[in-house]
């Protein structure tokens, strides 16, 4: 390709030939990486005239609107409205109208010249210019409408404030909660997997001992036809909710339908569960089958009944419905035809290898399955609303409970190809290529997490609603939001399907100003707290943008380290910013301190170097010396207790100790995993595995009713309390 095309290509599509390496190194993004790069975003790279023809196009679909698709602006700087004409319409007026949030209307006129020349492009022999006009008036943060008068053109105008939401009790204390998978709750109640009333039983508890949250794993909806698909990050909706999630005993009529009594009330149904409690691992496939017969039976309940109450429910269930509009019931199809098809035959593990008639969800056979079926889809949406219902009490019971957020959920950086998401919206994703991470001490081969990434001028081009709603939806019934690796705000690791491997890909910029600016007014509105996971390689300048924008720093104990590799105290860690000693990702203390992840490591085959695995096990070693030397310098070990780590185990004086060290910080935020006081060592997740291990199955290693009674742990609790109140 020639070499000045490729280069405008490249500029076009937001990609970066050069960057900083994890190591600081510079680095070069190959000319052949940049062209499979190219190709995944559909340019003919072996056709020059074709691909300049692309180029034309896509580069016309922008500048013959005289409105740009969505303009994003500050509330707290001078609002301004862009005009994109041709030479020749520059002195024409144009009639507008202005519609506000709040309902108010103006309409008026601009003349495109009497505004500020801010560009000009030449594309195909004509002359484009775009000017910058002030608005008639200052609008307020929301979401307002542009239109030309004749309504053939439209901008969503979308005002923003400066910052997250900051809770007025962040300057009175500092907060502390408690990071769980919601799945690997063990309880004498639940049906072999944690459900929304053990999180309201475990709020409740952790409420009274001065914890401020509790932590989830991401908690999107995944796929009730192939429940061992069980990542939580591969999602098929992050809309909506994993409906494993819901406690069946908990749902409208359980005790008042025969029905459902008769199949929870049989010898083999109370045997089945009492198995699936005492499973290590979640058996998935049997939760599922265990839980969706009953559920089946309590909708059609629901559905049956005429009485005062119920049919208050049924009236909230139909108000649901409507606001949650066209993606729930994409939902409820997708999850419907998955069903039906995979039945038919197990082949059928997603929407890509569906019969070609299915996999567009607009066809002639989609939409008849949808009206033969309509019973079927209606199902899967009061699931959906169910689930809603159970989280919102969950949160509820957290803030009656005297906690300052309740919940924290996370939001997943993707979803995986076979999702529902790029089946109803297939435009906004580029299947050709998956997101990752380059190079870095955690993945020196890279990484690839297999999840397609949205195409940043189709994200533009659809005014930004899809990262809207998703927002929205997960700041819903929940006090903080975590977004997974919030650089994507900035750029994404893209990696082509053509790539050798997970280094070769380049980062695709995204227009972080506007993304910035939208979570900012999501913040605000459902007064949720913002954590960044600014994990991995971050460019400079982004923490401090990230911090001018109220977002919370993501700080884990292990990678703060000096430039002499010692541990950086707690107490010098940025106020904004949330603490964690360990994260789902890393193996739990005990296990990083008996290295039990370098041993699983080699047996899974993670490390084929074994002078690599020496080094690793060497330095842990130093990482290990240097933890302790840190723990007796701040004087939370006993003065008796050893100072070196030569045959010294992680006892529960050590582990204690770290927690306590950690709550002790400057940091606004502390969160601390549940495994790491209950002692485990097995972790949740292996990072480059997926069936070598058994990632997000491992339950926690005691039920619920036995660890809120452990008076030790209540006495770590307390402490971590008095810590952060002191701190």
């Amino acid at each position: 390709m020639d070499a000045s095309l490729r280069a405008e290509l490249i500029a076009f599509c937001g990609i970066e030939t050069e960057f900083n390496d994890a190591w600081g190194k510079p680095t070069t993004v190959s000319e052949a990486d940049q062209l499979q790069l190219l190709a995944a975003q559909g340019f003919a790279i072996d056709d020059d005239d074709t691909a300049r023809s692309q180029l034309l196009a896509r580069q016309l679909d922008y500048w013959q609107r005289v409105l740009p698709y969505v303009s994003v602006q500050r509330a707290d700087e001078p609002q301004y409205l862009t005009l994109q004409v041709t030479l020749a319409q520059a002195n024409t007026a144009v009639a507008l109208h202005l519609h506000s949030e709040d309902g108010g209307a103006v309409s008026f006129e601009l003349t495109p010249v009497d505004g500020e020349l801010v560009q000009v492009v030449v594309l195909d022999d004509v002359e484009y210019h775009q000017y910058q006009h002030t608005l008639p008036q200052q609008l307020a943060p929301g979401y307002h409408q542009v239109a030309l008068a004749d309504g053939s053109v439209t901008q969503q105008l979308i005002i923003t404030p400066g910052q997250c939401y900051q809770p007025s009790a962040f300057s009175q204390q500092k907060q502390w909660g408690i990071a769980l998978q919601l799945y690997a709750l063990r309880s004498t109640r639940n049906w072999g997997i944690g459900d929304f009333t053990d999180l309201q039983h475990t709020l409740t508890y952790l409420a009274k001992l001065g914890a401020d949250f509790v932590g989830l794993n991401p908690i999107h909806a995944l796929y009730p036809a192939v429940p061992e698909n069980a990542s939580p990050y591969s999602p098929s909706s992050r809309r909506f909710l994993d409906i494993r999630y819901i406690d069946v005993t908990a749902m409208p009529g359980f005790n008042q339908c025969a029905r459902s009594q008769s199949l929870v009330q049989a010898p083999a149904f109370v045997t089945a569960v009492s198995e699936q409690r005492s499973k290590d691992f979640v058996d998935y496939e049997g939760v599922m089958q265990l839980k969706l017969p009953v559920m089946k039976s309590l909708y059609q309940w629901f559905t049956e009944q005429s009485d005062k109450e119920t049919k208050q429910l049924q009236k909230a269930f139909r108000q649901f419905k409507q606001q949650a509009g066209d993606s729930l019931m994409q939902l409820a199809l997708y999850d419907a035809l998955h069903a039906f098809l995979y039945q038919q035959d197990n082949q059928y593990w997603g929407w890509p290898v569906w019969p070609q008639e299915y996999r567009d969800p607009e066809s002639k056979q989609v939409k008849q399955f949808a009206r033969q079926q309509k019973a079927e889809l209606d199902f899967y949406c009061y699931l959906q609303f169910i689930a809603q219902q159970q989280i919102a009490k969950a949160q509820q019971v957290a803030k009656d409970a005297g906690m300052s957020l309740g919940l924290y959920r996370d939001l997943a950086v993707g979803v995986s190809e076979a999702s529902t998401e790029i089946w109803a919206n297939p435009g906004l994703y580029c299947r050709d290529a998956s997101i990752g991470a380059p190079p870095d001490p955690l993945g020196p081969a890279g990484q690839n997490w297999g999840l397609p990434p949205m195409y940043p001028y189709q994200l533009y081009k659809q005014a930004y609603q899809p990262f809207i709603e998703l927002l929205r939806a997960n700041m819903q019934h929940a006090g903080a939001l975590r977004i997974d690796h919030v650089m994507a705000l900035l750029r994404l690791w893209w990696v082509p399907k053509t790539a050798a491997n997970a280094g070769g890909g380049a980062y695709v910029y995204y227009p972080i100003m506007d993304l910035l600016g939208i979570l900012a007014l999501e913040s605000q509105r459902q007064q949720a707290v913002i954590i960044g996971e600014d994990l991995g390689t971050v460019p400079e300048g982004i923490r401090e943008l990230l911090q001018d924008y109220g977002v919370y720093s993501y700080r884990v104990f292990f990678f703060e380290t000096a430039a002499d590799g010692g541990y950086i105290s707690p107490a010098h860690y940025p106020r904004q910013a949330m603490a964690t000693l360990t994260t789902h990702d890393l193996p739990t203390l005990i296990g990083f301190w008996h290295c039990e992840d370098l041993r699983l490591g080699k047996d899974l085959g993670l490390y084929p170097d074994e002078q690599q695995l020496q080094q690793l096990y060497a330095q842990r070693h130093v990482n290990k010396q240097r933890i302790l030397d840190s723990l007796h310098g701040h004087q939370v070990l006993p003065a008796d207790y050893s100072r070196s780590t030569e045959h010294l185990g992680m006892d529960r004086t050590l582990n204690f100790a770290l927690q306590r060290h950690l709550a002790a910080g400057n940091s606004q935020l502390l969160c601390l995993q549940l495994e790491d006081a209950l002692e485990m060592t097995q972790p949740v997740n292996v990072p480059g595995t997926s069936n070598e291990y058994p990632n997000w199955r491992r339950k926690l290693s005691q039920p619920l009713e036995q660890w809120r009674d452990n008076p030790e742990l209540a006495g770590l609790f307390s402490q971590i309390s008095e810590k952060r109140r002191q701190a």
